[in-house]
């Protein structure tokens, strides 16, 4: 039984290039956020989701990111890519379930449809407006996020979190809907949930060592004096 209602879920993912983009580490964050609470992990890639699967028992949705030529659908984008995140021991798969032109031929409805009847699996739909919402319900979501707000050619003049569109989805669809992007303090988590949110997802906030460094940097290189030593 999945039971993520009113958590914490935590995004444990790195750059590719980056020393934290592991197997061993991005498990290692993963099993210090259920320790502290976290009620499930977002994860991404196979090795990374079969290294957290050895670490943690708590539900994990599980994705792979992978770039096609023609899409700007990144994430599971095609079918054998949720067989491998599933085969990887992910409990939910994470799907692009905006409106864009997908890869190949596969439509929105047939990819779920096969991660519920060959997988068994429960799809969770990242979406950016609330039309790629109502349309992945229809197709047969059992999760809907707003991941891609901020993300997609229509969305680009928003920054999230998507405090609009998640009042949208509570207000007119009847699904269970998780807060995603932007979440960047405890307060925000807390806001989303009150709006309605069944789940938050946090992710560079906790587990984004290289954006947060970097943010810092920033901040401290516009503040630098002439002292060398």
């Amino acid at each position: 039984m999945i039971n993520l209602q009113k958590g914490l879920i935590v995004s444990c993912q790195a750059p590719i290039d980056s020393p934290l983009h592991e197997p061993l580490v991005i498990a290692a964050m993963a099993k210090a956020a259920v320790n502290n609470g976290a009620v499930a992990v977002r994860i991404d890639t196979p090795n990374h989701i079969k290294a957290v699967r050895e670490k943690v028992q708590v539900p994990i949705i599980g994705l792979w990111k992978q770039v096609i030529a023609g899409s700007d659908v990144y994430i599971t984008p095609q079918f054998h890519h949720a067989v491998a995140v599933a085969e990887a021991g992910a409990d939910i798969i994470a799907i692009d379930a905006t409106t864009r032109n997908r890869p190949g031929d596969e439509k929105l409805v047939e990819i779920i449809t096969r991660i519920h009847q060959e997988l068994g699996k429960p799809v969770m739909a990242d979406v950016d407006t609330l039309t790629a919402a109502k349309l992945a319900v229809d197709a047969g979501a059992d999760i809907v996020g707003t991941t891609l707000f901020g993300y997609t050619v229509e969305t680009k003049s928003f920054a999230p979190p998507a405090w609009e569109l998640l009042t949208q989805i509570v207000e007119k669809l009847d699904t269970f809907v998780i807060c995603e992007g932007g979440i960047s303090s405890p307060e925000q988590a807390k806001r989303a949930l009150d709006l309605g949110a069944d789940a938050v997802v946090v992710g560079t906030a906790i587990t984004g060592i290289d954006l947060l460094v970097k943010a810092y940097i920033a901040g401290v290189r516009s503040q630098e004096s002439g002292f060398r030593i």
